[in-house]
């Protein structure tokens, strides 16, 4: 008994003399510790007291598409611990090559009787993908949330970061460096994320009297080697600065402008796109677009709970701003004198 009050103090936050409260139903503790404390019950696989047992923790779906790229476990961990605070249990779905897929986890989720689910990227990007799961999630009226952009027709909330502001802030950092022939790597060319970010960055090179034609712009899939195969075409038609839209991207451009015997930055900049784990410790450290994960998480979680018991909430777009993080991997074009 003392090792599960001290397991599940540790976990919540509280003392232990909190935790006893809770599990012999004595007054003095307020309702949101009181589920908090009963959900570390179900995550840390502790039997609730007989008296409790009616009272399951509500669950919560949280998809991701993978957990390769480390942009997504960042986003679970978040949304995983906030949905825990609020006395709410995430059960974590993410797909595999030939496994489990997006679709075979939402008929798995309404059978499980989930309270909502939050989308941590998904199909609902792709605009050639089958949305016919989304349809059915919202025929069920369960809550949903969706975390950055969706394609139009999807009447879900979404909490997104700006990509059309992340574009602009990497373009006009390397504009800033002396490089003029700048290229991008997006994914798909059915990705709303990838047209916003290509939208915005055609838009602030016509600005300053620039262009970014079709040939300095590269599709490839979310992957080290995608990223190193399309920014490889880019340095054939003479780019000097690379706009990937992810990090993991922007490492295979790294990769691309080594294998060519490029040195990254004094041949090459590369800009990413997250500012995931262990940017600071690539090499040369990544120059990035953070992605504000913590407020996202926070701020999906407040718009699923509003909408528990039936409540209706905005259907508006809520944009969060991302912010430049200048590192050594971009640097003054070729025959620009450094400062």
């Amino acid at each position: 008994m003392t090792r599960r009050l001290a397991q599940v103090a540790q976990k919540v936050g509280v003392s232990e003399a909190t935790v006893s409260r809770v599990l012999n139903g004595k007054p003095g503790v307020s309702e949101a510790t009181r589920q908090a404390v009963l959900t570390a019950l179900d995550v840390l696989g502790y039997e609730r007291p007989t008296q409790l047992r009616g009272e399951r923790g509500r669950l919560v779906g949280l998809v991701v598409p993978e957990l390769g790229n480390p942009i997504f476990p960042a986003f679970a961990e978040v949304l995983g611990g906030v949905l825990a605070q609020r006395g709410l249990v995430p059960v974590l779905c993410t797909q595999t090559p030939g496994g489990i897929q997006e679709t075979d986890y939402v008929d798995l989720l309404l059978q499980q009787q989930v309270s909502g689910v939050v989308f941590a990227g998904g199909r609902y990007a792709e605009a050639d993908a089958s949305h016919d799961h989304y349809r059915l999630l919202a025929e069920r009226r369960l809550p949903v949330v969706l975390i950055n952009a969706s394609v139009p027709g999807l009447d879900f909330p979404r909490v997104s970061c700006d990509d059309a502001v992340a574009a602009e802030q990497a373009w006009r950092h390397l504009v800033s460096l002396g490089h003029e022939r700048i290229g991008l790597v997006l994914g798909p060319s059915d990705h709303v994320p990838s047209q916003r970010k290509l939208a915005a960055a055609r838009a602030v090179a016509a600005a300053g009297g620039g262009e970014l034609p079709d040939e300095r712009v590269a599709r490839a899939m979310y992957t080290l080697e995608g990223g190193q195969a399309a920014a490889a075409t880019l340095l054939e038609r003479g780019v000097t600065g690379v706009i990937c839209a992810s990090d993991v991207i922007a490492l295979g451009a790294v990769r691309a402008a080594r294998r060519r015997g490029l040195r990254v930055p004094e041949d090459l900049s590369v800009v990413g796109f997250d500012d995931s784990a262990l940017m600071t410790c690539t090499s040369p450290p990544l120059s990035t677009v953070r992605q504000p994960i913590e407020a996202m998480g926070r701020a999906a979680v407040e718009v699923l709970v509003a909408q528990f018991g039936g409540r209706d909430v905005a259907r508006d777009e809520l944009l969060f701003e991302p912010e430049l993080v200048v590192r050594e991997s971009t640097g003054p074009a070729p025959g620009v004198a450094r400062g």
